[in-house]
């Protein structure tokens, strides 16, 4: 006997709403865009997973057969960059969001998914206690009203620590509110002396319990590496708390971090393949390349990451051979040069190194350079002034980084340059393998012994308070 033609139709529509595993609607009041696609985030970029065109009726369905793992995704753009906003796929895959057309949080509605629904009220609130601190704050700034804020701005603490703590709780078990407590600060007890080194040493404890190896039980490898939140947290830690740490100590805090990472290579990726370009040939900040040559040496070069190929390794170890020659600490290479009569008798050369000063500065600059003319100009009256002193303390031994000898010897004889000129091609090493020069101008500066003390170019006008700091380290 055949079925009626309507049970047919409902049997078909139920057949075909259990072949959609998920099923999220945007409905974006004033949203103009064609196409949405919905991505991960992955370090600072969106991987796009899956794309849908605005209907007639100005919504955005996203459906497919396939289940999404858990995670919170980002809503982006038919330009495939930019961000609308971020929506939590946890429990219900079949939900619709309702909200204007940048996803604020506090114009969100949602119906079938409670992980949205808490997530977008916790955002709203933290939105709004914004900008009633911004308000407080600028309260207290008028003598008259700040006895008065400073009680209210009391009140308003305590009610967003409760609310804090409530909101937590119930949103307890989805991803948003765990890497909320994962990721959370450490709380610092009144009795530590160091806090700001506390903080540092226990940022990563709720996340990478110490007492072992490995991240929380409470979140996935993938849940952590497609994560926006984790991403910001390990660039605030490399880049906001180390940004000006010694080089011994980001690669100790390197070495502790991937002591507690453990044997997960996909997460130990996820962090090397960030930090490593970052920190090679950093020409800004001091040390950095220590802590690459650090990465290279402890774990590239011994095998510790097998996700390396024999190209990136064999390039590292090319790099790591040459950088590790001009460290801080690091014996300077003596450079015998040919002067501006350019004799092609090496006895005739000059050497970077025997000068009676305590100091030596190799001063790499190029004719061309606008920005070496200017610090080349402040360094000549910078030595023009100590050339007086009973002990002038430094040579400068100034390096023509310029093939043309002709142009090079012309400028010195139309400025004053009062350092030892050296240039052209007869030399005795190739000074930009041994002291790293890439571009100019680059300055390296050698102690008595001629270590290398500073291998980052210095602003002239900071040379004299950086030595006077070096003497007062370094009796």
């Amino acid at each position: 006997m055949k079925a009626p033609l309507p049970l047919l139709l409902l049997l078909g529509l139920a057949l075909g709403a259990a072949a959609q595993p998920y099923a999220i609607t945007f409905r974006l009041e004033g949203a103009t865009d064609s196409m949405l696609y919905l991505g991960r985030h992955y370090r600072d970029q969106v991987q796009l997973l899956d794309s849908t065109r605005r209907t007639s009726k100005g919504s955005y369905l996203f459906q497919g057969r396939r289940a999404w793992p858990r995670g919170v995704y980002a809503l982006v753009g038919q330009d495939r960059k930019t961000v609308v906003g971020d929506v939590a796929i946890d429990g219900s895959q079949r939900f619709t969001l309702t909200a204007d057309a940048k996803l604020t949080p506090s114009t969100v509605k949602v119906k079938g998914s409670p992980a949205n629904s808490r997530m977008f009220a916790y955002r709203a609130a933290m939105e709004t206690a914004r900008e009633e601190s911004e308000a407080l704050r600028q309260r207290r700034k008028d003598p008259a009203l700040k006895a008065q804020a400073e009680k209210e701005e009391e009140a308003f603490i305590r009610r967003m620590t409760e609310y804090d703590r409530t909101a937590r709780r119930e949103g307890s078990g989805t991803l948003y509110f765990t890497l909320l407590d994962l990721l959370d600060d450490p709380e610092v007890p009144d009795s530590v002396q160091n806090k700001p080194v506390y903080f540092r040493d226990h940022f990563w404890d709720r996340l990478f319990p110490p007492q072992g190896t490995g991240h929380s039980a409470a979140v996935s490898t993938d849940e952590l590496r497609y994560s926006h939140q984790f991403y910001s947290r390990m660039n605030y830690f490399f880049y906001g708390l180390l940004y000006y740490a010694p080089s011994d100590t980001i690669c100790k805090e390197i070495d502790r971090l991937a002591a507690r990472i453990g044997d997960d290579t996909a997460l130990l990726r996820y962090v090397f393949d960030h930090i490593e370009p970052r920190y090679f040939r950093s020409t800004k900040n001091i040390g950095w390349d220590a802590v690459w040559c650090h990465l290279a040496s402890q774990y590239y070069l011994q095998g510790r990451c097998p996700w390396a190929s024999e190209g990136t390794l064999h390039n590292m170890r090319y790099n790591y051979d040459r950088l590790k020659q001009s460290l801080i600490g690091a014996h300077g290479q003596e450079l015998w040069m040919a002067d501006t009569n350019q004799s092609a008798d090496p006895k005739d050369w000059v050497s970077s190194h025997r000068f009676p000063t305590r100091y030596v500065v190799l001063w790499f600059w190029d004719p061309d350079c606008h920005h070496c003319q200017e610090q080349s100009a402040e360094l000549a009256a910078l030595c023009d002034s100590l050339r007086s002193a009973p002990d002038p303390r430094l040579t400068v031994y100034a390096v023509g980084y310029e093939e043309n000898v002709d142009k090079w010897k012309r400028y010195l004889r139309e400025h004053h340059m009062p350092f030892v000129n050296v240039g052209g091609t007869n030399v005795n090493i190739d000074y930009q393998e041994a002291y790293n020069v890439h571009s100019a101008p680059t300055m390296i500066i050698l102690n008595e012994r001629r270590d290398i003390i500073m291998n980052k170019t210095l602003p002239v006008k900071n040379l004299m308070r950086f030595l006077d700091e070096y003497e007062r380290q370094h009796p």
